[in-house]
């Protein structure tokens, strides 16, 4: 697969915003992989001739972002989010052990069409340009525990169309990588709570207008362009919510 070639930087952006993007897509190209460090504040200001303090900004981004992460005395890292854990944080599923369990990831259907009006306007997609439209469940011990609507840029994640289902595997953020060349780098969440519709009582095993917990996420990639839409529904009895407060 042939990597796609740096973005034009945008003139309209401030300085730091610029060598932010600039350093994210280097991340992207893989010049450091996850868990290197990058060049120091000053290595990187000589190299794009900016003061020292136009790459401190920028890596404030960065960290803020998620991409990278600073340790004391050693330097700037890049990080890499594991986002296919995330629904950890909020539906408990465990195993006989008592550990937290991973759900099997078994894809349903996947096709090429255009995507829905909200979908389309969330992925920044023209009116004609065509997405992937994956339907996903999650199951545990056989038994489909969460259902997942999946919709990304066929013009970046075509491969994914005819990949056979075993390369794709249980977590997809891996897969697109592997397969798309395509990197989720961060990625917003919101939650809303619903009543299971038809498609739920029967996907899921639960009662028609019994409470779901619905997540909605939108994924972007290093350059800061969204690469995923996606849509989780699982039960209520299972939901929690955890967060320490000091």
């Amino acid at each position: 697969m042939n990597p796609r070639p740096a973005p034009e930087p945008d003139l309209r952006l401030p300085l730091y915003q610029r060598l932010r993007d600039e350093i994210a897509s280097q991340i992207a190209r893989k010049a450091w992989r996850s868990g290197e460090p990058i060049p120091t504040e000053a290595e990187l200001a000589a190299t794009h001739r900016v003061a020292v303090g136009t790459v401190r900004k920028a890596i404030d981004a960065l960290v803020a972002d998620g991409l990278v992460e600073r340790q004391q005395g050693r330097g700037t890292f890049v990080r890499r989010p594991r986002f296919d854990r995330s629904l950890f944080r909020f539906f408990r599923h465990l195993g006989p052990d008592g550990t937290q369990a991973v759900p099997e990831g078994r894809i349903l259907l996947r096709e090429a069409r255009p995507a829905p009006g909200p979908v389309r306007e969330a992925l920044g997609l023209g009116a004609r340009a065509e997405a992937v439209h994956l339907m996903r469940s999650r199951l545990l011990d056989g038994r489909p525990i969460l259902s997942e609507e999946i919709w990304l840029p066929a013009a970046r994640f075509a491969a994914l169309l005819e990949a056979p289902l075993t390369e794709i595997g249980d977590l997809l953020y891996p897969a697109y990588e592997r397969l798309c060349g395509e990197i989720v780098a961060r990625a917003e969440e919101t939650l809303t709570v619903g009543a299971a519709n038809a498609a739920d009582a029967e996907g899921l095993g639960m009662a028609e207008g019994a409470p779901v917990v619905v997540i909605e996420r939108l994924a972007f990639g290093f350059d800061n362009r969204p690469v995923e839409w996606r849509l989780t529904r699982g039960a209520a009895t299972d939901f929690r919510y955890r967060i320490d407060i000091r």
